[in-house]
């Protein structure tokens, strides 16, 4: 079979800029869905990359040291004390300017007027599911899967809040997640 140059550059350059292609569009789909909140796009790029800065950033809340005696690999006979610090931090990228967010849409939802209680209400549906699908894995924290939070956020927005469904959904999703999965989950994690 015989295939013309040309057609083999054309196929490698569509290859290397699959990546882009999918970046813009990624980038397409969160513009729209930030501008239904009232975002306009260049806030949102900026708002996306300090929420991925901020996402390497760990803002250490309390420390304690774990002090425990190794197992003896030589014959049993070096018993060392090993030291280890376990933490609890906030995320900047992942908690502290979602929050932000979730106040600033609160406001507007205020400012105009909307009533509060569909937010509550998904918020609270939030909190009892993340409170009981959140695993705590030792040595990593709380994890709780990130399909969760959006497709149920989203649900109940549609279903309590039509009117406000995007802010609502975005709110409950943030406060639901902290709340439910992180700090209802805390006690059980200082256990580890």
């Amino acid at each position: 079979m015989f295939f013309f140059p040309i057609a083999i550059l054309i196929f490698l350059i569509f290859i290397l800029l699959l990546p882009f292609l999918f970046i813009l569009t990624y980038f397409n789909i969160l513009t729209f869905g930030f501008e239904k909140l009232g975002i306009s796009p260049t806030t949102t790029i900026f708002i996306l990359f300090l929420i991925l800065v901020g996402s390497f950033i760990n803002i250490p809340l309390a420390k304690k040291k774990l002090v425990y005696v190794e197992k003896p690999y030589f014959f049993g006979l070096f018993r060392r004390p090993k030291i280890e610090i376990q933490g609890i931090f906030i995320n900047l990228g992942g908690a502290i300017i979602p929050i932000l967010l979730s106040f600033y849409f609160l406001f507007l939802a205020w400012k105009s007027g909307f009533e509060i209680s569909p937010v509550l209400i998904t918020t609270i549906l939030m909190i009892i599911i993340s409170k009981f699908l959140a695993k705590i894995i030792p040595g990593r924290g709380i994890l709780l899967p990130g399909f969760i939070p959006p497709i149920f956020s989203a649900l109940f927005a549609l279903i309590l809040a039509p009117g406000f469904a995007a802010p609502s959904a975005f709110i409950s999703g943030v406060f639901g997640t902290l709340i439910g999965a992180d700090l209802l989950n805390l006690g059980k994690a200082r256990k580890y």
